[in-house]
């Protein structure tokens, strides 16, 4: 079984992700991800962050992204923890992809 691990921007947050498929998507300059993976909890210890994840993400059959929010995709050997992470100091090489101004205005 082939994993990956997906990061991208989504509300001024880093989202990683693993899923089992991705593709190029049906339309233009977007990245599908399907078959996002959880963690099992067969243990007493249950994580927070993975827990928000799962239930803001249950339900979805596919994951559709715009390319110039995706940060990177690797393929990996085992399914980690899916994380958010905040963009602070400590994560100095992303950089937000520039966006048009928002206040309505025709460029």
């Amino acid at each position: 079984m082939r994993i990956f691990r997906i990061s991208f921007l989504n509300n001024g947050k880093v989202y990683q992700l693993h899923a089992q498929q991705v593709s190029q998507g049906e339309l233009y300059g977007f990245i599908e991800v399907r078959e996002l993976l959880f963690g099992e909890h067969t243990s007493l210890v249950i994580d927070p962050a993975e827990e928000k994840l799962q239930a803001e993400f249950s339900g979805v059959e596919r994951l559709i992204l715009p390319m110039h929010a995706v940060i990177r995709i690797e393929e990996v050997e085992k399914h980690g923890k899916n994380k958010i992470l905040e963009i602070d100091g400590s994560i100095s090489n992303i950089t937000p992809f520039p966006l048009p101004p928002s206040d309505g205005r025709k460029s």
